[in-house]
């Protein structure tokens, strides 16, 4: 894995994590660095995000373990 694509992994713009929302419960989503995935604790999906691009598709979405959707 090159540097950039490891950078890329460790984070994403807080600015663009401010504006992006679940599309199914329009509820906060969370960063998920270790997996590269933003998380929706309500929706139980984390929605993955490929080369900085968040896919946010339901259809795309991974379902979150119960035990990690109840600790939110």
């Amino acid at each position: 894995m090159t540097d950039a694509r490891q950078t890329e992994r460790a984070s994403i713009d807080p600015k663009l994590l401010e504006l992006l929302a679940c599309p199914l419960t329009k509820g906060s989503l969370k960063w998920d660095a270790a997996r590269s995935e933003l998380v929706s604790v309500r929706a139980g999906l984390a929605y993955p995000v490929r080369e900085g691009v968040p896919v946010m598709l339901a259809s795309e979405a991974r379902p979150l373990e119960p035990e990690k959707a109840r600790r939110g």
